[in-house]
């Protein structure tokens, strides 16, 4: 009989990264990168400027968060516009614009769909997710699943733009 291999939280992590990465990459035609060093922490929060979170259920419960400084924002948002064809005068100039939210949601929505498929398709198990919700903040939001578990684990993985912008995932 033939051992199982185990899934970490870490392989879910590097599995979420790739997602990133990937969806990112392709949809801004420029290359988005993510750091080896993953930060255990206690407790995860939306920051300013922008915050993007869903939630998981099913084979596992989970939650991730998003958030993007002004500046990540606006050059992923642009540089999709522009991948997309948009001419320059139509993109939105400003990290509160309705218009930014709603194409990173979108972008995060696209994240969420290729990373529930790896996970389907590496765990065997079934996982459902929310509509990613995203909205523009000013001051740090803690968020936490109202859910019973035996070992609730968290991390943070910090993402770089090819304009070296920063946003972390947790």
């Amino acid at each position: 009989m033939s051992k199982s291999k185990v899934i970490s939280t870490d392989d879910i992590l590097a599995t979420l990264c790739h997602s990133v990465t990937g969806v990112l990459t392709s949809a801004s035609g420029n290359g988005i990168s993510y750091s080896a060093m993953v930060q255990k922490i206690t407790r995860t929060c939306m920051r300013p400027d922008i915050g993007c979170f869903v939630l998981f259920d099913g084979g596992f419960t989970g939650l991730v968060i998003t958030n993007f400084t002004s500046q990540a924002a606006m050059e992923i948002y642009g540089d999709y516009m522009r991948n997309m064809g948009m001419p320059e005068d139509e993109i939105a100039h400003s990290h509160l614009s309705d218009d930014v939210s709603n194409v990173l949601g979108e972008l995060m929505n696209q994240i969420v769909g290729d990373f529930t498929s790896k996970v389907r398709e590496q765990l065997h198990t079934s996982i459902t997710q929310n509509q990613p919700k995203m909205m523009a903040i000013n001051k740090q939001v803690q968020i936490s699943v109202d859910t019973t578990m035996d070992r609730p684990q968290a991390r943070r993985v910090t993402f770089t733009t090819s304009k070296q912008n920063i946003f972390t995932w947790n």
